[in-house]
This record gives structure tokens, C-alpha cells and sequence, in this order.
């Protein structure tokens, strides 16, 4: 994979880097866990293929949450031997510090982030669904799918990662971050510095 080239945006010459996680979901017994992540760096307005990263992670023998989403039925040979949270740590640290974190709806990220190293401080971080919010007030929706959607985003993101889909992670961050240079696109949003934009 290649560099995608989204355009110069003002004076964001900073790196940002878009992460999801899919989880298990809660079960009783079983807090909810992370097993599978995407990250995709932003850096000077590109998203760089060659940086992008995903990977499975093992969560044990425990049981998933009825409802939530993503194909971790199909994968649970492959989950049950993908590394561990603690094993990947290491790799997905040194994409992760001294940037901005991106994420849609971050909750869950800053969460999962915090369990798994709850020593170590991340961020700041941007939200692409408050941002979304602000920029275009009055949608029926703004889950991340809809969004790329309503704004003809997704042959952009399936060309960066051909043959996933919502709900996968890589692709989430992949949509998180197009998303995310879409909205720096509309008018006036690319003079606003990453602290104002943090603030909203």
C-alpha cells in the first residue's frame, strides 16, 4: 500500500494517528475486552499505507456478548491464536505516543488504552463524532458507517483496505481517519489549531 495524498490542510503538519478496537462486548463474569485493533496514521494530511497496522488479539476461552458486532464468529480459531493485548503492546506503543489519538465515538478506545496499560497516559484525543456533530448539525445519524456514507466516502476507504467492511477495525480507522480530513475540509475548519479542535 501507498501513500494517499488527502491535500495540504492548513497548518496540520502534526501527527495524528486513528485507532478502534472491536470488543467483546460485557457478559456476566467478563468485562468487556478488545479482539481486534486497527491504527492508521495521519501525518501532514496523508494517510501513509506503508504505517497501517492490524492485528487479531487473544482474549482466552471466554464468551462473546450476543450482540456484539464484527465476524469474531468466524474468527475465533484465529483470535485464539493471535498475541495477547500485553504481547502487542510493545509494537502498537511507538504508534501511539506523542501523537494525537483519533477515534469515532473514543470511549471505548480510551477505555480499552487505559486497562491495558492504565500507567501510561495517552492522547490528546479527537472524536470524529462530536466533531461530526459540530460540523453538520441536524443528520438523522452519525454512527461512523452513516457518515461515510452519506458524505461518498466509502470507495475512498474500501480502496485502503479492499475486502473489509464496518465493523472490522482496520476499516473503522480507515473510515475514521477520511472522515476525519473530510471534516478539516468543510470551510474553516482546517485554521482551527488541534487544541480547539480537542476542546470541542
Amino acid at each position: 500500500m501507498g501513500n494517499w495524498e488527502i491535500k495540504k490542510l492548513g497548518n496540520w503538519e502534526l501527527k495524528i494517528a486513528a485507532i478502534d478496537f472491536e470488543t467483546t462486548g460485557t457478559v456476566p463474569g467478563y468485562a468487556n475486552q478488545p479482539w481486534q485493533i486497527g491504527v492508521v496514521p495521519v501525518v501532514d494530511g496523508m494517510l501513509h499505507g506503508d504505517k497501517f497496522f492490524t492485528s487479531l488479539i487473544n482474549v482466552g476461552p471466554r464468551p462473546f456478548n450476543k450482540h456484539a458486532p464484527g465476524r469474531h464468529a468466524q474468527l475465533r480459531d484465529a483470535i485464539a491464536a493471535a498475541p495477547t493485548m500485553t504481547e502487542l503492546f510493545p509494537v502498537l506503543l511507538p504508534m501511539l505516543t506523542g501523537r494525537i489519538l483519533l477515534a469515532h465515538n473514543a470511549g471505548t478506545e480510551r477505555s480499552a488504552l487505559a486497562a491495558a496499560a492504565p500507567l501510561h497516559k495517552f492522547g490528546p484525543w479527537l472524536d470524529t463524532l462530536t466533531l461530526s456533530r459540530a460540523a453538520w448539525q441536524g443528520l438523522d445519524s452519525y454512527t461512523l458507517e452513516d457518515l461515510c456514507e452519506c458524505f461518498g466516502l466509502c470507495p475512498q476507504i474500501e480502496n485502503l483496505c479492499p475486502g473489509r467492511g464496518p465493523h472490522d477495525a482496520f476499516y473503522d480507522a480507515a473510515a475514521c481517519a477520511t472522515l476525519f480530513l473530510h471534516i478539516l475540509r468543510q470551510p474553516g475548519w482546517s485554521r482551527l489549531t488541534p487544541e480547539e479542535l480537542c476542546a470541542i
